[in-house]
Formats: structure tokens, C-alpha cells, sequence
């Protein structure tokens, strides 16, 4: 049965296991992808344009931003960073779901845009905010100082979580992950996302009276 592609919003404050359960979605399902945000800021040397970011030009960016070609847009320490429309539509229409890892600011763009009917927000939230600090610290990634930074950030972050269709609270990995292919298979099957339905349903009622 046809249907059309999913967007799906990912959001949580840092540390939350946001990414590693995007992670594990990808390894389930190959058909999901990352959507691939642009930035006007220069490639770092591992890079790859297309791969981890398209690098364009601030003034490409701007007329991408005034064109509604950019479906979530900020800037970040003096550099441009959005998610480009065309890839996800594209895929979109093809019946393949992309994942956004964004922000509650970001996820308000991509609710707001053309594609906002397609969209699913999942917002995850740690079980306690010691736990998202020994979380933080046992990664090893950051200092005090950056840590600190990222426990108050997302105070204001998990204060979003009513906006969200669905909340997670990952206690326990496995079980959140679970959860996470309960919605998207629920998603996938609802009714006005099922772009072939009602032609089979006319097939199916003619097969009646032939």
C-alpha cells in the first residue's frame, strides 16, 4: 500500500539519548534517513558536502530562507545552519520518512512549514536531572564548565515538552526504543497517510459485483 513519508522530529536536551536512539531507528529501518541540514559555515577537514552538511553560501541560504526552501532555519555563532526542503519532500513523496534532530525552536519551523500535516514530534526526556548530569559526565565529552551549561539549557528545553505529539521518558534504553517503532508503525498506518488506500477500497467493492 503507498503512503507518504513521515517527518519525523526528534528533540530532548543534551544527553538524553536522542541520538543514539535515531541511531538504532536507522539500523532498524534503512529506508529512514537523517535529514542532511545546510550551514554557511566552511567544511571542517573530515568532512563531506552532502554527507554531513550542505556547505552553501550565506547569500544561497538567504534566498533559500525567503523562497520557503528552508523548512527550519537559526543561526549559531555567526553561521547559518537549516534544513533544506526539496531532499525531504522528495522523499516525502516517495513514501521514505526522514528524522530531524532538532531543537524545540527548530521543531516549531518544521510544524509551522508547508509540511507541518506530515510531521511527527517525539520529544524524550530523562528519568530524573541527576541522571541527565551523570549521564553528561559519564560520556566524558565535556568539562564542568560546558556541562553546567548544557543542565541549564535544558531546563527551558524539557519546558517544550507539551508541544510534542508524543513524550518518552528514557529510563531504560531498550523499552524507549521499543516505544519509538510502536509510534512510527502507527503513524505509519493512519488513514490519510495511506496514499493508495482509497483506490483499493474502490477495487475492493467493484470485486464485489463482478
Amino acid at each position: 500500500m503507498d503512503r507518504t513519508g513521515l517527518l519525523i522530529i526528534l528533540s530532548s536536551p543534551s544527553g538524553a539519548g536522542k541520538s543514539t536512539l535515531a541511531r538504532r531507528l536507522i539500523e532498524w529501518d534503512p529506508q529512514l534517513s537523517f535529514s542532511v541540514s545546510a550551514t554557511t559555515r566552511a567544511p571542517r577537514p573530515a568532512e563531506t558536502d552532502g554527507q554531513h552538511y550542505h556547505f552553501i553560501a550565506r547569500e544561497d541560504f538567504a534566498r533559500m530562507v525567503d523562497s520557503g526552501d528552508m523548512l527550519e532555519h537559526a543561526e549559531v555563532f555567526g553561521n547559518l545552519y537549516g534544513s533544506p526542503r526539496g531532499p525531504v519532500e522528495a522523499a516525502m513523496k516517495a513514501g521514505r520518512d526522514t528524522i530531524f534532530d532538532v531543537d524545540w525552536q527548530g521543531g516549531q519551523q518544521i510544524r509551522a512549514s508547508a509540511l507541518g500535516p506530515h510531521v511527527v514530534s517525539i520529544f524524550i526526556l530523562p528519568p530524573s536531572l541527576p541522571e541527565l548530569e551523570r549521564r553528561l559526565i559519564e560520556r566524558g565529552q565535556d568539562d564542568p564548565e560546558v556541562i553546567a551549561g548544557r543542565m541549564a539549557k535544558s531546563r527551558d528545553e524539557i519546558s517544550h515538552w507539551a508541544e510534542y505529539d508524543y513524550v518518552l521518558v528514557n529510563d531504560d534504553l531498550d523499552a524507549s526504543f521499543d516505544k519509538l517503532v510502536s509510534i512510527l508503525s502507527a503513524e505509519r498506518l493512519r488513514r490519510e497517510r495511506q496514499t493508495g488506500l482509497g483506490g483499493f477500497v474502490r477495487t475492493l467493492m467493484e470485486g464485489e459485483h463482478a
